[in-house]
C-alpha cells in the first residue's frame, strides 16, 4: 500500500481544522480523505467504508471519542483500523487512558502539520509496513539510497542502521524545514519516547559520520539548537 491508496477518515466537528489537516495530507499524495463531525456520522461512514487510519477526536458534539472507540471496537466497525486520537486535553491520564483502549498514537492539539505527518507516517509503518519506495537523496558527493539503507561515497558503499534509516527518511520528507526533537522521538521510538533525547543525538551522530565530509562541520544534518533538525537542501 502506498499513500494514494490509504484511505482516511478525520473524525472531528472543527471544520477549519478539518479543512487544514485534510488539505494537508492531499498535498502529501494521501487522496482519500474522508471527514466526519461527530459520532453519528463516523458510524454511519464506518460502516459504509473501509478505512486504513482513523484521526478520532475526543471531546465531539454528540459524544466522547474515548467511548465511541471502544463501541466501534466492540462491534467491530473499526475493522482493526489504527486510531490516532487528538485532544485539547494534554494531561497525562487522557493521554493513557486513549492509548490503554488500544489507539495506536495520542497528538495534543495544538499540533504542527509536520508532526501530524510524521505521527502518521510512523502508524502506518507500524500497521501495513507501509515505507517511501524508490527514492534517493544526493548530498554533494555522496548518495543515499533509501531503498537500499545504504550511503555512498567515492564508490564506496555504507549500510545504514535501521535508526539512522529511519531518521533519515524522516528529515528527507521534510528537507529545509524543522523536525522538532519531541517528532523525532516519537516516530522513532513509539512505544515511549520519554527520555531519548541523548539516544537522538547518538543516532544523529552516527548518521553524520556516513553522510557529512565534515561530521563536526554538518553541512546539510543541521542541528536547530532548542527545537531539533533539518536537512538542508541543495542550494
Amino acid at each position: 500500500m502506498d499513500r494514494s491508496e490509504c484511505r482516511i477518515l478525520a473524525i472531528d466537528d472543527e471544520k477549519e481544522l478539518t479543512d487544514i489537516v485534510t488539505e494537508l495530507l492531499k498535498r502529501e499524495n494521501y487522496s482519500k480523505v474522508d471527514v466526519a463531525a461527530g459520532c453519528r456520522e463516523a458510524e454511519e461512514k464506518l460502516r459504509k467504508q473501509h478505512y486504513d487510519l482513523i484521526l478520532l477526536d475526543v471531546m465531539l458534539p454528540d459524544g466522547n471519542g474515548f467511548d465511541f472507540y471502544s463501541r466501534m471496537k466492540e462491534t467491530g466497525d473499526l475493522y482493526d483500523a489504527p486510531v490516532i486520537f487528538l485532544s485539547a486535553r494534554d494531561e497525562d491520564t487522557a493521554r493513557l487512558k486513549g492509548l490503554g483502549l488500544g489507539a495506536d498514537d495520542y497528538i495534543t492539539k495544538p499540533f504542527l502539520p509536520k508532526e501530524l505527518l510524521l505521527r502518521i507516517g510512523a502508524v502506518l509503518r507500524r500497521t501495513y509496513h507501509f515505507e517511501e519506495k524508490g527514492q534517493s537523496a544526493r548530498l554533494g558527493q555522496v548518495l543515499v539510497s533509501m531503498d537500499a539503507g545504504t550511503v555512498t561515497r567515492n564508490g564506496k558503499e555504507t549500510a545504514l542502521t535501521a535508526k539512522e534509516l529511519a531518521l533519515f527518511q524522516i528529515l528527507f520528507r521534510n528537507r529545509g524545514k524543522i523536525v522538532t526533537t519531541d517528532a523525532l522521538c516519537d516516530a522513532l521510538w513509539p512505544d515511549g519516547s520519554f527520555g531519548l533525547e541523548s539516544s537522538l543525538i547518538v543516532h544523529m551522530r552516527h548518521l553524520r559520520e556516513k553522510v557529512e565530509a565534515e561530521p563536526s562541520k554538518p553541512k546539510y544534518l543541521i542541528t536547530v539548537r532548542g527545537l531539533g533538525y533539518k536537512l538542508e537542501k541543495e542550494s
